[in-house]
């Protein structure tokens, strides 16, 4: 039986969750994942955990969040003044909004913190700083 290596085109189906059981993604009930592996596409700790497998294997794979997101930076969050805000968009904590940086690219921000004076928007991915679990199974090589 044929077993995945690098530069591979393989599709998996996945349920990411945290150390503490919450999943915070899934491919159930839509098609699997399609990536090329050893090519970036995906977070590097699951990216080493595809080579060996074969079709209809199955393995939990746990991530330190090095070889995921990342550790939070704090350089990622910033308070701006909430007038340079404007009135129209809402700022509840949780609330997530695009922001443009120097050179035009899309940024996504969540807003972490409000009070009279500042807003605290944090440009960390969701998932930074968190380890994480997938319960993956290969479904095609090829």
């Amino acid at each position: 039986m044929a077993e995945v290596k690098s530069g591979d085109k393989v599709a998996i189906h996945y349920t990411g969750t945290l150390l503490d059981g919450t999943t915070f993604d899934s491919s159930e009930g839509r098609e699997p994942l399609e990536f090329d592996v050893g090519s970036g596409q995906i977070i590097p700790g699951l990216d080493v955990a595809i080579p060996g497998m074969a079709v209809g294997d199955k393995k939990v794979v746990k991530i330190a969040c090095a070889d995921a997101y990342g550790p939070l930076n704090p350089e990622m969050r910033q308070a701006v003044p909430r007038e340079g805000i404007p009135a129209d968009i809402p700022l509840e904590v949780g609330t997530q909004l695009q922001m443009q940086t120097p050179d035009g690219q899309a940024l996504p921000v969540m807003v972490v913190e409000v009070d009279e004076a500042t807003v605290t928007l944090d440009a960390n991915h969701p998932l930074a700083g968190k380890d994480l679990q997938f319960d993956i199974e290969l479904v095609s090589i090829g």
